[in-house]
């Protein structure tokens, strides 16, 4: 048994969110079949599509801004007109911004823990502090201080469609990956919805519109094909918007030539560089200027609805740089939409692109230093199948290497906070609280500090600061629950005789439920994947 629980806990951990507490059983049955339990959901594409009541189209959204946005002004005028001071609808209501840290004392075997997690070196990828945190939760027992609500009381303002709408997606995104069975095509959906990502910090449009892109443009394709994904990213208005492509004029384009503004070439290189050759892939800054006048012209409908439906995307015909263009060796004839669309597809199968895709792949699920024959074998499953991403994710399943390497990588905080609240059965009912941890941890929900996404190594998050970040909320957790919460209980279900006894020791030499919940939550079976 000892060696089924031991794959299981790879299962689970490395593939998944972790054990779900409760009767779900997820632990027994991952024993019974490991790869059969993680591959089941890549039987089921239709479970990885995200409805809920309220979710909204791109467009809707879109359509949505544009009147608020003429609520907020007409708010503003009014207010002058009467001669009372106009306050912007504040994104962060001063009651929901995070307090100081408090320091926490368990005790010296915590502190051990915490040591031994955070070995690692530390990184750049710190908390982008310079993000509006308008998504803080009321004050809840789940994150550390909340500061106390602002004294004085705010005119009332127009509803803040983007705050509701943020919130509402991310809790329909939390509660999936709370809930769902294994949790490997939630994985799956992260880790894509990174690599292609945007970030809401951006505005308005992109704060609003970050959940649905990844529901429209990630989740259809995540056990699709690769170069389908790569042409509903690109052409998405929030992907658009993040990369500032609608700014973009074609130089000889009837715009172009009516206007100062010219060629913006943030979209091209991005998906170059970071959405798929690489860097080092085989393009130069020719091909980056290339592509950017091949795009020109995919862009979104504007408030006044000119060209479509407002935040709906649109091929403006007149911003578009026309012409042949010459684009890592190959020529692309002057077809408007269908010029954009046939480079993207070329660029989706090409070698460097298979090699750059298998690289992160493995390196997301089995280990910093990716394996290079796994990589090899990936690649060449990516290159066979043209880019189909559930043989790319069957492969990686299928591997010797997946199950044989340690369970040594950093859970992401949003990892550990999914899989806490799986161990403990907690559904959210409300996304404030993991919001606010989130950022606290310093990995605001679609929010990352550049078009690069978020570190995918386990020395982002094992800096000495976010250990103690992360006990800190662990502490909390344990103090709200730990008093109806039997710790060696939930052990049995996140790792049975899976554990160490090094971990099973601790929690036994507790002091209390409390301190004994908030040491399981900080345990190697509980941070490491």
């Amino acid at each position: 048994m000892a060696r089924d629980s031991q794959a299981a806990l790879v299962a689970l951990n490395r593939f998944g969110f972790g054990a779900r507490g409760g009767a779900s059983g997820d632990l027994i049955n991952a024993a019974s079949d490991p790869r059969g339990f993680v591959k089941a959901e890549l039987a089921r594409p239709i479970a990885v599509l995200l409805e809920a009541p309220g979710l909204q189209s791109t467009p809707q959204l879109g359509q949505a801004v544009f009147a608020y946005q003429d609520q907020v002004k007409q708010a503003r005028e009014a207010a002058a007109k009467a001669g009372a001071p106009a306050e912007a609808p504040s994104q962060a209501p001063a009651d929901q911004k995070p307090g100081p840290r408090r320091n926490l004392s368990l005790n010296a075997v915590a502190t051990e823990i915490a040591g031994q997690m955070a070995e690692a070196k530390p990184t750049d990828n710190k908390p982008a502090d310079k993000k509006p945190a308008d998504d803080m939760a009321k004050p809840d027992t789940m994150q550390p201080n909340a500061a106390a609500p602002a004294a004085a009381k705010p005119a009332p303002q127009p509803l803040n469609v983007i705050q509701k709408t943020f919130r509402a997606e991310a809790l329909a995104r939390l509660q999936r990956a709370t809930l769902v069975e294994c949790g490997f095509t939630e994985r799956l959906v992260v880790f894509w919805s990174n690599h292609f990502c945007i970030s809401a910090g951006k505005g308005e449009l992109a704060r609003i519109w970050a959940g649905a892109f990844e529901r429209e443009a990630i989740r259809p394709h995540v056990l699709g094909r690769f170069a389908d994904m790569l042409k509903a990213v690109e052409q998405h208005p929030a992907m658009l918007f993040f990369l500032d492509n609608q700014q973009s004029l074609g130089p000889d384009s009837r715009a172009g030539q009516n206007r100062k503004r010219g060629l913006n070439e943030n979209l091209a290189r991005e998906i170059m560089e970071l959405h798929t050759l690489g860097v080092g892939g085989g393009y130069t800054q020719d091909d980056v200027t290339s592509l950017a006048r091949i795009i020109t012209g995919w862009t979104f409908a504007g408030r006044q609805g000119q060209l479509g439906a407002p935040g709906s995307f649109v091929f403006n015909v007149n911003a578009h740089q026309p012409g042949s263009q010459m684009l890592l060796g190959k020529s692309y004839e002057p077809t408007g939409l269908a010029q954009g669309e046939a480079a993207l597809a070329d660029i989706a199968r090409h070698p460097s692109t298979a090699n750059f895709i298998a690289t992160k792949f493995v390196r997301h699920f089995v280990a910093d230093d990716a394996p290079p024959a796994l990589v090899a074998r990936l690649r060449d499953v990516f290159i066979k199948t043209d880019g189909d991403l559930k043989a790319l994710a069957t492969a990686l399943v299928d591997s010797d290497e997946a199950w044989k390497a340690p369970l040594t990588k950093m859970r992401s905080p949003y990892d550990f906070l999914v899989a806490s609240g799986r161990l403990l059965a907690r559904v959210p009912e409300d996304p404030g609280a993991y919001l606010n941890n989130l950022n606290l941890l310093g990995q605001p929900l679609w929010s990352p500090a550049g078009p690069n996404g978020f570190a995918d190594t386990s020395a982002a998050w094992a800096a000495p600061e976010g250990i103690k970040l992360r006990l800190d909320i662990a502490a909390q957790m344990g103090a709200r629950l730990g008093p109806n919460i039997d710790p060696l209980d939930l052990l049995e279900f996140a790792a049975a005789d899976a554990a160490s006894i090094e971990t099973r020791r601790t929690i036994e030499r507790a002091e209390s439920r409390q301190q004994a919940l908030a040491l399981l939550l900080m345990s190697p079976e509980m941070q490491r994947r």
